[in-house]
């Protein structure tokens, strides 16, 4: 998946699988970060093409804070 930088260029994403992901099949959250936001998907729906949360990095750090 490709997505904009600050500038409005395009970049390629790269996924990782979230730390709060248990890896055991059931909660399989992947996250891609960009200089200002961040990508998060259900990783059994990506080969599907499926949706994407894009989400700011300033409300994505205030999101990790209430965890």
């Amino acid at each position: 998946m490709n997505a904009e930088d600050a500038t409005g260029g395009q970049v390629n994403l790269s996924w990782r699988t979230s730390s709060y992901s248990t890896g055991s099949g059931g909660e399989c959250v992947e996250v891609a970060l960009t200089a200002v936001s961040v990508h998060v998907r259900d990783s059994k729906c990506a080969a599907q093409g499926g949706p994407v949360l894009k989400v700011g990095s300033t409300a994505w750090a205030a999101l990790l804070k209430t965890m």
